[in-house]
């Protein structure tokens, strides 16, 4: 078995959580930059990660509080699907990914962060980009600001959506 190690992520696993929801939070910002917001669509939005697991780390989030995945409308989940289509889209034209990694993590114990809002993760993924960095140094190396993401992300989702 392969172990992928992320020890970078325990600043934001053992940072203080806050008691307000983040996606909800950003959502009523009226900076899309500043909250890494890269699309809004009309039932769900696409928001970089700010503690990624790759670069372009993406979440896809339906507007509407919940937790659950069966508490959607049917418009609601269609447009979770369609805008993570977009984004995949996206990403692929903006940072050439060889695949990716989707997924929803429903819960304390499936490991969501963020439990009390549903959101969907899609990582980009290169052959070879996990190395032994994280493991030796404590040390997660992505090779791209999360601006410089967001800026060429925002692009291509432009082009796509024209």
């Amino acid at each position: 078995m392969n172990v992928l190690w992320a020890p970078w992520r325990g600043t934001y696993v053992t940072a203080p959580k806050p008691d307000v929801c983040i996606f909800c939070e950003a959502l009523a910002a009226a900076d899309d930059r500043s909250r890494l917001i890269v699309h809004r669509d009309v039932h769900a939005f696409v928001m970089l990660n700010q503690f990624p697991y790759n670069s372009g780390h993406v979440m896809v989030v339906p507007y509407r509080h919940t937790a659950r995945l069966d508490a959607l409308s049917a418009e609601e989940a269609a447009a979770v699907v369609r805008v993570t289509a977009l984004a995949i889209g996206a990403l692929e034209a903006a940072l050439a990914p060889q695949g990716f990694n989707v997924g929803l993590n429903l819960g304390r114990a499936a490991g969501a962060g963020i439990e009390d809002h549903l959101h969907l993760h899609v990582v980009p993924r290169w052959v070879g980009d996990t190395n032994f960095m994280p493991v030796v140094a404590a040390t997660k190396v992505l090779p791209q600001h999360l601006e410089d993401t967001y800026d060429r992300l925002r692009a291509a989702l432009g082009a796509r959506l024209r």
